[in-house]
């Protein structure tokens, strides 16, 4: 299997790691299990004894129309995929214009705005261990039970691009930071907001070093420059252990932690 040396301080969202090995990913008949496939790095914060990490080759990176479906690989870029569907009028995509990652994270996640996810119009997943219909699939908000490598993801095609909700869309994003994070970093828990908790209990704004739960919006962990997986954890633990003991609320991480000592939830 080829390898690739990622600096993940310069490809990750967050700009945290060191440079790491990095298997691509080319067919099934490579050893993929107990290594974590990595995507863009969007919402990955990488500690200094990462599992053995996977990537999907460029050939993963399509999109096409097929027998009125809409085929997409997994490595394909969200900003790629909403291009595509405003091309050709194509509906339901237009909240990928303001998410980043590629197809096979969106998918993994079920990532999405509100109630707008990438589940509702997916009609089957392709994967190292065969084709999944939506149905034989467990997913919820911000969770699936997909346990091997996506490799392409098929969706049902309805026209109609629809240009206002890319508006609304970007809106919804206009009160998240511009700084380096790995996006939301918990999941916001049952009829809550995991950004209110956290302010509840003191921690927005609250920096560690260049680690900071942002002024901005507290569900975002920032770095300022310089920032460290130490920090980063000592936040993400100290947001636990308050939100714990004063609401008795669990929170769990969206944000993905590949460290080898830590197993976070």
């Amino acid at each position: 299997m080829k390898k690739q040396s990622i600096n993940f301080s310069k490809f990750s969202s967050i700009k945290i790691g060191d440079s790491y090995e990095v298997s691509i990913l080319e067919d099934c008949s490579a050893v993929y299990k107990d290594a974590y496939l990595i995507g863009s790095c969007n919402n990955i914060l990488i500690g200094t004894n990462p599992p053995p990490l996977i990537k999907l080759s460029k050939k993963y990176d399509y999109i096409k129309i097929e027998d009125n479906t809409l085929k997409i690989g997994a490595a394909t870029p969200s900003g790629k995929i909403a291009s595509f569907c405003k091309k050709h009028d194509i509906a339901n995509f237009e909240f990928l214009s303001h998410l980043p990652g590629t197809l096979g994270g969106l998918v993994f996640m079920n990532a999405g705005l509100k109630e707008y996810e990438i589940f509702n119009n997916l009609l089957w997943v392709t994967t190292c261990e065969g084709i999944f219909l939506k149905d034989e699939i467990e997913y919820g908000y911000r969770f699936t039970n997909i346990k091997s490598p996506i490799l392409e993801a098929t969706f049902k095609i309805e026209k109609g691009f629809n240009i206002e909700m890319v508006e609304l869309f970007k809106k919804m994003r206009q009160n998240q930071p511009s700084t380096p994070s790995a996006g939301s970093c918990f999941k916001n828990p049952k009829n809550d907001y995991a950004g209110r908790l956290i302010e509840a209990v003191g921690l927005k704004g609250l920096r560690v070093g260049a680690m900071e739960f942002s002024k901005e919006h507290a569900n975002f962990l920032v770095n300022h420059g310089g920032g460290t997986f130490d920090d980063a954890i000592y936040l993400i633990q100290e947001a636990q252990k308050r939100v714990l003991n004063e609401f008795k609320i669990k929170l769990e991480c969206e944000i993905a932690i590949l460290d080898t000592r830590y197993i976070l939830s």
